[in-house]
């Protein structure tokens, strides 16, 4: 099992999901374009230069002016942002699942160079003035222009980043350059290296997607820590190296610009970004090392215990992990993609008729990318794009059980953004902290009608304990990602990082959070995953983003203790707090379902009832099968 490269003169056969390329793909017509290289591209950039162009003549140093309606300013801004994002969007997507087209990527850095000379010539300046408003300026044209008020999500979010604003040229400089000499095209280069990993299964060829996919679905501990000695035998080397140096230039870009824009810690960008304190960050982290470390280890020492009993299992590795236990007598095989619409259907009909509809709407129309194919961008998203025009999804299906969770996932957010379509372009977008609740309570109504389904105790101990792996993994393993940035991003201050100190601080963050392998962790050890640092993305696209799985799937934890103990009225209230976007931030959100975040013991508690019920349920359920004793 070892890496095959591109360049290798070997002919297999490349396998991907069910080798079916009959799997939907999505339609982009609705972008208005043929194709990336379409004339049509160019003719609507030239329009959106001419535009920003006027409108940078017409309001630049007269936002003050009493003959100036600042309503009609940001609304033209919006409509310029939607020309923007409509190009910008079409050659992304495009884009992600052809890989492998030079000439496309070539295509879309030339878009990208234009889109921000357009920016820094002629739309940097609008941002950076609104924020300099006084406050009595703002008052003046909210009593002038009522209207206005609807912007005001916007205009706050632009006033609260003001002390970390630059120097107008300074701002604009660091725009037009982002394309040719930011960290933008290190990044794009690795994601495109990281694409291309080839693993041979016997007489197989698959990409990194088919292999995570069959290592996690295999009940063969043999076969599991084989596909994880080669995952990370492939990612070692040149692929650490590339990865070590798009973090280490990703984190030199974080560290310069905190200190330039005096942002007081490592993630108080990102929060302030997510309208979110320091404070209450600072309490999630400690609440999950305090309170959901304990529950992990003591659900994997439970999940060892089932794995001696029923695979036979010597030592616990990490590739056992998420492994599926063997205990149903259901037959189990590889689930159509009609399977998993039906489950995702069913699972949000019953609790809301209205998702249910939006969902099925996406699939109708076209709107998800479906099949796990050669040279397309691994894991998945869903695009928001602009309001009237997406979103679409990115998936890579496999046809596993996982795979029918990521689509419940990422339908979620697609189901968000169009309920917050109404708010507009420049707001439809909700802060991180809330960005993955509809996508989580998407997974958790899925879940909870295939339990209630499930005919013997076998199924449904099955059910739960895939389930728990994903909450570890959303919860605690995000919050060890998060520690291995912190590690990572203070290091930088030293120099550039290698890749052996990143594999160290990996190593480091994984004991801290799940124990010393073979003492005080249920693991036995942890051979073959020190390099897996080097496949997660997010890292490199936006630093210290994955804390907001773990705030999304905690809070999403007791929105739905919420609704199984006060069920009325419900929906519309979920529906309404989707139907915001970005125009509320995380603690009024919430205030209509009796939750309040900002308590010291929120976290904690919402750890205990959330997680700590999912693993008790399953403790009594493995105890009355005679397993796990």
């Amino acid at each position: 099992f070892t890496l095959i490269s591109l360049l290798s003169s070997t002919k297999k056969t490349i396998v991907m999901a069910d080798t079916n390329t009959s799997l939907p793909r999505w339609d982009l017509s609705r972008f208005g374009f043929e194709s990336p290289f379409d004339g049509k591209v160019d003719q609507h950039l030239t329009e959106v230069k001419a535009q920003s162009k006027n409108f940078k003549e017409t309001y630049e140093g007269k936002l003050t002016s009493e003959s100036t309606s600042l309503l009609t300013a940001v609304t033209e801004y919006e409509g310029i942002a939607v020309k923007r994002a409509l190009v910008s969007s079409y050659l992304s997507l495009s884009y992600d699942v052809a890989l492998e087209d030079d000439a496309l990527k070539k295509r879309k850095g030339a878009i990208s160079q234009t889109q921000s000379e357009i920016t820094g010539d002629f739309l940097e300046w609008f941002e950076l003035d609104l924020a300099e408003l006084s406050q009595a300026a703002m008052d003046q044209k909210y009593a002038k222009e009522p209207e206005l008020v609807k912007y005001k999500a916007f205009l706050e979010e632009l006033r609260r980043q003001r002390p970390h604003n630059l120097e107008k040229n300074v701002e604009r400089a660091l725009t037009v350059r982002s394309p040719y000499s930011g960290t933008r095209p290190l990044v794009s280069f690795f994601d495109k290296e990281l694409s291309l990993m080839r693993f041979s299964l016997g007489d197989e060829t698959v990409n990194m997607e088919v292999l995570l996919s069959r290592m996690g679905s295999s009940k063969d501990m043999d076969v599991r820590a084989t596909y994880m000695k080669s995952l990370n035998d492939g990612l070692a080397g040149g692929i650490t190296r590339m990865a070590a140096l798009s973090l280490s230039s990703v984190a030199g870009s974080w560290l310069i610009e905190n200190k330039e824009r005096n942002y007081e810690n490592l993630r108080s960008r990102r929060n302030l970004d997510n309208n979110c304190s320091d404070a209450v960050v600072e309490s999630l982290l400690n609440g999950v090392r305090s309170a959901g470390v304990p529950l992990c280890k003591r659900y994997y020492a439970m999940k060892k215990q089932i794995l001696q009993q029923t695979q036979d299992l010597k030592t616990f590795r990490w590739s056992d992990r998420n492994a599926p236990i063997d205990i149903s007598k259901a037959e189990e095989g590889k689930i159509t993609w009609e399977a998993a619409v039906q489950m995702v259907e069913r699972g949000y009909r019953k609790f809301s008729p209205r998702m249910s509809e939006l969902f099925m709407n996406m699939v109708n129309e076209k709107r998800i990318d479906v099949p796990a194919t050669d040279g397309k961008k691994g894991g998945a998203y869903c695009a928001g794009v602009v309001p009237g025009v997406g979103p679409f999804q990115l998936l890579n299906f496999d046809g596993t059980k996982q795979d029918v969770a990521t689509l419940a996932h990422e339908s979620g957010h697609g189901c968000h953004d169009i309920l917050a379509y109404n708010q507009g372009y420049l707001q439809y977008h909700p802060p991180l902290t809330l960005a993955e609740t509809a996508s989580i309570f998407g997974e958790m109504i899925v879940f909870r009608d295939l339990l209630a389904l499930a005919t013997t105790p076998e199924e449904k101990l099955t059910l739960l304990m895939s389930k728990i792996d994903d909450v570890i993994n959303s919860v605690v393993r995000q919050c060890s990602f998060d520690r291995f940035e912190e590690l990572a991003h203070s290091a930088r201050a030293n120099g550039e990082l290698s890749a052996e100190e990143l594999d160290a601080f990996w190593m480091q963050a994984m004991t801290e959070y799940y124990g010393e392998a073979g003492k005080d962790s249920p693991f036995d050890t942890f051979e073959d995953a020190s390099h897996l640092w080097a496949y997660v993305p997010h890292f490199h696209h936006v630093p210290f983003y994955v804390y907001s799985y773990a705030f999304a799937d905690l809070v999403v934890g007791t929105l739905y203790h919420s609704f199984q103990t006060t069920p009325d009225g419900f929906e519309d209230r979920l529906l309404d707090l989707l139907s915001a976007g970005g125009t509320r931030d995380f603690a009024t959100a919430l205030e209509p379902f009796g939750l309040d975040p900002k308590s010291p013991t929120f976290w904690e508690d919402a750890l205990k009832a959330h997680l700590g019920g999912l693993v008790e349920e399953a403790e009594s359920l493995a105890a009355k099968l005679g397993y796990g004793s």
